[in-house]
């Protein structure tokens, strides 16, 4: 996510942001070379190949946590992990460093009805952003809604799942 955007969306919560990730490919431009180092056995950041968009969101994670903000992230992922969410595993730890929360799901562990196909992010259970990518997987906005009834699904939503959800530091990858 461009830490631009991500930084207007984080300025709006107060108390707690929680992101919801289903898909199992991410792969955006600003990855490939850390995907490549990683692929190759290298470590994959590393000061002469960190994508400045990365440390503009953790300059942005560590800002919302100095002010208090929860930060917490499920990743529902389907299992054996795709390439794309093997790479994230293995950078997560950054992200913990920075402030936030991530857990991991299993898709098989989940009933469908629990979770939606979409990826978003809950503001203080007052708002909810729809992530959007454009046609090639890139990240290209956010749709923010303050409608009730989608509020409430989102809270529904996050309070399912999360308890079921293992936390980083403890999510061994599956071989199902």
């Amino acid at each position: 996510m461009p830490a631009g955007t991500g930084g207007k969306l984080l300025s709006m919560a107060q108390r707690r942001a929680f992101h919801l990730e289903v898909q199992d490919d991410h792969t955006v431009s600003n990855e490939d070379e850390p995907m490549r180092r990683w692929r190759a056995g290298l470590a994959p950041l590393d000061p002469d190949n960190y994508p400045p968009d990365w440390k503009r969101w953790e300059d942005l994670t560590d800002e919302a946590t100095t002010r208090g903000v929860a930060l917490q992230r499920v990743r529902v992922v389907t299992e054996p992990l795709t390439e794309y969410i093997r790479f994230l595993h293995a950078v997560t730890d950054r992200n913990q460093a920075h402030g936030e929360d991530i857990r991991w799901l299993p898709r098989h562990n989940v009933d469908p009805s629990e979770v939606t196909v979409d990826e978003w992010w809950l503001l203080d259970d007052e708002a909810l952003a729809w992530t959007l990518f454009d046609g090639q997987g890139d990240f290209s906005g956010f749709a923010l809604t303050r409608d009730p009834v989608e509020v409430a699904r989102a809270i529904s939503v996050r309070d399912t799942l999360w308890p079921k959800a293992v936390p980083h530091n403890t999510y061994e990858p599956g071989t199902r």
